[in-house]
């Protein structure tokens, strides 16, 4: 049996746990829900399984609470494939007026009018993401993204990345899969990623609802997706991106496709942050285009580590969306979300991270150090935007808590106006 490598959402899943009867883990396909699942589950119920599958289906029809039956925590694998267990789950954890009872693992978001009942008060919903840099190994971990909350004067100087640029290109192509880090060789380990593309586009989209979709026409909406990783390119744009190539995508086939790759966690986008900071210009809160993992996006234009490191204006992109996974995750575990910031005065910052307690950090992306004056002239501008408006009262937020370059770069540093310039492969939560 392989060792298990401890993953950030471990904690959250041992609180939960101990305070509410069921915690439901969901996310991308092969991620690790089971395998984090199964270090805390006394007895599994693998709903997936091609000997027993027809038979639990059946037995989940007549009588469910015979599939809840076993040692608790009981975890119950794929429960989607029978949406009436959540009710049997949801009332049991009633009935028993108990913690600790069911794991239930998920990897699509279920259609809610094949359950009863939300199962608020006595589900609680954890979402699992492809492995960070720093639960990979590939991050040292030297800067803690809590630390710089916590410390505005957080010495980071001289803390060096162990990653090369060429390492950098790879990790990101290999995705943080944990499949990937069972393999040696490091050219297999990228066919994972493209192994996943093809097993959504092939069987995933259609499977989510028993509704047939055409690959190629997934594929396609992929590649696009991927081109325009990391921007705010509206839908009608990437529609017409497809249809450059592929005429027959209609409008109505083309939402019901994004709809499908968002239930299967595939798409995640990340929304605007509207502080209420009296701009006068506008500020867009349109989705920026983002996917779970950014291999799946290198996976999608059949890139590799060897085209990147000739092509590194397109990485930047890709960089972003490693870093926006990376923050996703360890803020997560701090109780925070991701937004980026951007007015109609072209007016930018790259990522918001914001605490259930109002604090907040502004960061910016950017691969190498020729863009560091751009991106730090970004935020000490958005900085002072905001104090202006805290000052002449129009406002109730606090200051940022930090602003910081995210790079992929050899050394931490703080510049001389406050700016942290941070390598990714240097964080953690």
């Amino acid at each position: 049996m392989r060792k298990y490598l401890k993953r950030l959402i471990d904690k959250d899943l041992e609180e939960y746990l101990d305070i509410i009867g069921a915690v439901l883990i969901v996310g991308p396909k092969w991620c690790g829900k089971t395998t984090t699942a199964e270090q805390y589950a006394k007895s599994v119920l693998k709903l997936q399984d091609p000997d027993n599958r027809k038979s639990y289906l059946q037995l989940a029809e007549i009588k469910p609470s015979k599939l809840l039956e076993g040692e608790k925590p009981r975890l119950i694998d794929e429960w989607q494939l029978a949406p009436v267990l959540w009710d049997a789950v949801r009332t049991n954890v009633d009935n028993s007026n108990s913690k600790n009872l069911y794991i239930l693992t998920g990897s699509t978001v279920v259609n809610e009018d094949e359950i009863m009942h939300s199962g608020t008060g006595r589900i609680h919903r954890l979402l699992m993401y492809p492995m960070s840099l720093y639960e990979s190994k590939d991050s040292n971990g030297k800067i803690s993204l809590k630390k710089l909350f916590e410390d505005k004067n957080l010495d980071i100087d001289g803390i060096k990345s162990n990653l090369t640029i060429e390492e950098l290109l790879h990790v990101s192509c290999r995705g943080g899969w944990p499949e990937t880090l069972e393999i040696k060789d490091k050219n297999k380990q990228l066919k994972i990623s493209k192994s996943y593309v093809e097993h959504i586009c092939q069987t995933d989209v259609s499977q989510i609802d028993n509704v047939k979709r055409d690959p190629d026409k997934v594929k396609l909406l992929l590649q696009s997706y991927a081109r325009n990783l990391s921007t705010l390119a509206k839908n009608t744009n990437i529609l017409k991106d497809v249809n450059s190539t592929y005429t027959t995508l209609d409008k109505t086939t083309f939402y019901s496709y994004i709809n499908v790759l968002k239930r299967l966690f595939v798409i995640d986008d990340i929304t605007g942050w509207s502080p209420n900071i009296r701009s006068k210009s506008a500020i867009r809160t349109g989705p920026k285009r983002q996917f779970i993992d950014p291999s799946i996006a290198t996976a999608a234009l059949d890139l590799n580590p060897e085209k990147l490191i000739y092509d590194l204006n397109t990485y930047g992109f890709i960089f972003e969306n490693l870093c926006i996974r990376d923050l996703k995750i360890y803020s997560q575990t701090l109780g925070g979300n991701l937004y980026y910031y951007h007015d109609t005065s072209n007016l930018e910052v790259d990522c918001v991270i914001q605490l259930d307690n109002g604090h907040y950090g502004l960061i910016e992306f950017k691969l190498g150090g020729n863009e560091e004056e751009k991106g730090a002239k970004n935020l000490l501008k958005l900085q002072d935007l905001i104090k202006k408006s805290i000052k002449l009262n129009k406002t109730k937020i606090p200051e940022p808590s930090f602003l910081a370059i995210i790079t992929g770069g050899k050394f931490a540093y703080t510049r001389e106006d406050g700016v942290k310039i941070i390598p990714i492969a240097c964080l953690k939560n």
